[in-house]
C-alpha cells in the first residue's frame, strides 16, 4: 500500500430528526448543546462511529466498544497483550517504542488513522501515537429546539403481590436539526503511522455510511444520516490551501425561517482554483 501523497479535507452534513445525536452524561444526557443554543456532537463520539463503521466493514480495530467488539479480550490492555509482536517489543532486551508502534500501527487501522497512548498500568513502556486524521466537533447550522419527556415503567422489576411504583425518567431529543462536521488527514503524521491512500478511501466510505447499523432508543432508524459529503484532495503533501479556507467554502443557507428538513437549506461549495471536490450523497 501506498503511503498518503496527497493532503485531504472532508466535510459532513449530518440531518438530525427527533433523535438525540450525543447525550451530555453532565447535562441529564440531554443533547450537547453549546452557550449559544447550537448543538454539538463530540469528535469523540464521530471516531467511535467510523471505529464501529470501520469494524463493520471488516477492519481491525483496537479500541472496540464492548457491545460491538468482535473478540474476548475484556480490556485494551488484554488486546495489546495478545499481539505477541507488541509484547516482544514493550520489554526486555528487545524494548522499543518506535518499533511497538510501527507494529501497533501496521495491526489496527484506528491506531494509525487517529492516533493512540498506550500506557498501561505494571508496564514498562508507554508509547504515544499521533494520527493523521483529525475531526473537528461536529455543530449545529442554527440553534437547536430540544424536547422533552417523562417516561415511566409500567411492569415489576421483582416478583412481588404489590404493584412497584412507576419509576420516572425523562428521554431527550432533538426535534430537527443539520449539523456541519470538518476534518483533515494530514500527510506528515501519515507517513509516521503508515497510513495510506487505500486507508482514506475507507475512511471516506465509513463517513458516507456514519449512522448505518448505529440504531439505539436514543437513534432509530433513519433518525440520523449523513445528508452530504464533500470531500477535497489536494494536489500535493502539504495541499494548496489551508484547511480553514477550505472548509470556510462550504456555504450552507436557510431556504425558510425556521428549518424543519433538510430541503430547507441551499448547500453550496466554492470552487477554489485547481483543487479537486466531491460532493457526494449519504448512502
Amino acid at each position: 500500500m501506498t503511503t498518503l501523497d496527497h493532503k485531504v479535507d472532508f466535510a459532513v452534513l449530518i440531518s438530525v430528526d427527533k433523535a438525540n445525536p450525543n447525550g451530555d452524561p453532565l447535562n441529564g444526557n440531554r443533547p450537547r448543546q453549546n452557550f449559544d443554543g447550537y448543538g454539538e456532537i463530540s469528535d469523540v463520539a464521530i471516531k467511535r462511529k467510523l471505529r464501529n463503521r470501520l469494524l463493520d466493514m471488516g477492519e481491525s480495530i483496537f479500541v472496540q466498544s464492548d457491545d460491538k467488539k468482535i473478540d474476548d479480550y475484556k480490556s485494551l490492555k488484554d488486546r495489546a497483550d495478545g499481539n505477541e509482536e507488541l509484547v516482544k517489543f514493550s520489554k526486555g532486551k528487545e524494548k522499543n517504542k518506535d518499533k511497538y508502534a510501527e507494529v501497533a500501527c501496521e495491526t489496527w487501522i484506528d491506531v494509525r488513522s487517529f492516533g493512540q497512548v498506550f500506557a498501561f498500568k505494571a508496564d514498562s513502556v508507554s508509547v504515544g501515537v499521533r494520527g493523521p486524521v483529525s475531526i473537528h466537533t461536529a455543530t449545529s447550522i442554527d440553534p437547536i429546539d430540544i424536547t422533552s419527556m417523562q417516561i415511566t415503567k409500567s411492569v415489576n422489576s421483582e416478583t412481588s403481590d404489590k404493584k412497584g411504583s412507576d419509576t420516572m425518567g425523562m428521554k431527550h431529543r432533538v426535534d430537527f436539526g443539520l449539523y456541519l462536521l470538518k476534518g483533515s488527514i494530514n500527510t506528515q503524521l501519515a507517513s509516521k503511522t503508515g497510513f495510506s491512500n487505500e486507508d482514506a478511501l475507507k475512511i471516506k466510505e465509513a463517513l458516507i455510511t456514519l449512522f448505518e447499523n448505529d440504531a439505539s432508543s436514543a437513534r432509530p432508524d433513519g433518525s440520523m444520516e449523513v445528508f452530504k459529503l464533500i470531500w477535497w484532495e489536494h494536489n500535493s503533501k502539504l495541499g494548496q490551501y489551508s484547511s480553514a479556507k477550505v472548509h470556510r467554502s462550504v456555504k450552507v443557507d436557510r431556504t425558510t425561517e425556521v428549518p424543519k428538513k433538510v430541503e430547507d437549506y441551499k448547500i453550496h461549495v466554492d470552487e477554489l482554483d485547481g483543487l479537486k471536490v466531491e460532493v457526494l450523497d449519504g448512502k
